[in-house]
């Protein structure tokens, strides 16, 4: 199936799931939906793997960003849909992906109901050639580091949800 045809979770502003509607269509007009994103750690927690997307991505093409997700899908729950994108992007399967925090994204027409996941990993990381160009391990002072620099390309949501996530844990 083509991307812009799959059917996403249409969520209102409160975030409760509403209906359905095209990937394409909830772009168009910047429908609110959602999104599981995974923050992928060291066992030791010092360092998170990033990775840069690739140019021809519908949203953020070649930025960098620390969390393995995506939208969620029409009738799943964002508990599957981060495991899905954990699997699909990184080739991470098998780890226990524990639930962080909820936040709102709003970014000029992208509106979503973030779910923020975490996982420590040791294993192999295979990229979906699709969706990742690029990607190594950073330690968090690096990365906090990075992030304070606006003009590193990294994606909106993506930086806000370390941030929070720096304020809410620190580098645990």
């Amino acid at each position: 199936m083509n991307a812009s045809a799959e059917r996403v979770a249409v969520y209102d502003a409160s975030g409760r799931v509403v209906g359905s509607a095209t990937r394409e269509r909830m772009r168009r007009e910047g429908l609110w939906h959602a999104a599981a994103s995974v923050l992928v750690r060291s066992p030791d927690g010092g360092s998170v793997y990033v990775h840069r997307r690739t140019e021809d991505k519908d949203v953020y093409p070649g930025a960098h960003d620390c969390w393995a997700g995506g939208v969620v899908a029409a009738g799943e729950d964002p508990d599957d849909a981060a495991v899905r994108e954990l699997a699909e992007e990184l080739g991470v399967r098998g780890a226990p992906v524990r639930f962080l925090f909820r936040s709102v994204h709003e970014h000029g027409s992208v509106r979503f109901h973030g779910f923020l996941y975490e996982v420590r990993w040791d294993g192999p990381i295979v990229h979906q050639p699709e969706e990742v160009a690029e990607g190594w391990w950073m330690p968090l002072s690096e990365l906090r580091s990075r992030l304070s620099d606006p003009t590193w390309s990294f994606v909106p949501d993506g930086r806000q949800f370390v941030q929070e996530w720096f304020t809410r844990y620190g580098d645990v």
